[in-house]
């Protein structure tokens, strides 16, 4: 078996021991950020911290780890480093929307070069090597043709962390897109952007583990992307919290990037 099956299987495992028996069946809290989190969220991220090392011996960097804790994983292991994101949409979870995800990168020398995300509800499991094209339980991405004009297709918008007011009154008064979905998950929406049922995406702020397997996939599924300040999406100055503007086609993203960077 190939890595990328190694982490399938565990993914696979772990949703159905550590995250599942727990759906509807758990209270929630709030971190320090305001955001919600639950023992599933725990429970999932210790048993992938238990598990992807033994298919590879890097340490694992989760999203509920303490920001310091975050920061000295991500500095002291350039070489290799698992990215977990052990329920993103936990809000969704808590009230049983089917949209959540685990997520999983491996991430080396700040680039992602494998990326797993799994929706155990809708058994889709989406994936990615570097190089080697992008996947959903076995067919190859995107799904769909996209169209060529920016007036036919679906966006995917989270206005909520644009920093420009500008910016997102325009998204809101003058879309050039032709209809709109916001459905809290990021991981998901990199996956429904690489699978061809997004076609646009723009996200003001995104976590590492956000977007460390989903852009990934994205990437390999053909989608173009770049951020609101930078035309390379990879540019390591923003780590920890990385806009993104994407589109599944080149035609598509010429005018995607075109219309927000005047519209900014």
């Amino acid at each position: 078996m190939q890595v990328v099956d190694h982490v399938i299987q565990a993914v696979r495992d772990i949703a159905e021991t550590a995250l599942m028996p727990r759906f509807l069946r758990v209270g929630s809290s709030r971190k320090e950020d305001g955001s919600l989190f639950t023992e599933a969220d725990l429970a999932t991220q210790e048993a992938l911290a238990a598990r992807l090392p033994t298919i590879l011996p890097y340490p694992v960097l989760g999203e509920e780890m303490t920001p310091a804790e975050q920061e000295a994983l991500w500095a002291a292991n350039p070489d290799g480093l698992w990215v977990v994101d052990p329920i993103d949409g936990t809000t969704n979870f808590i009230h049983g929307l089917p949209y959540f995800a685990i997520s999983v990168a491996l991430v080396q020398n700040g680039r992602s070069e494998l990326g797993v995300i799994f929706n155990p509800v809708s058994n889709e499991m989406f994936y990615a090597r570097r190089g080697c094209g992008a996947y959903v339980n076995g067919t190859r991405l995107p799904l769909k043709h996209a169209p060529s004009s920016m007036g036919d297709t679906i966006a995917s918008i989270e206005v909520k962390y644009l920093r420009s007011g500008r910016l997102s009154n325009r998204v809101n008064s003058l879309a050039p897109f032709g209809s709109q979905r916001n459905l809290g998950a990021s991981t998901l929406d990199w996956c429904y952007l690489a699978a061809g049922r997004f076609d646009l995406y723009l996200h003001g702020g995104q976590r590492l583990w956000d977007y460390a397997a989903g852009a990934l996939i994205a990437a390999e599924a053909g989608a173009q992307m770049c951020t609101l300040d930078h035309d390379d999406y990879w540019d390591g100055s923003a780590l920890w919290q990385r806009s993104a503007v994407a589109a599944i086609t080149p035609e598509l993203f010429a005018q995607w990037h075109r219309w927000i960077r005047a519209n900014q």
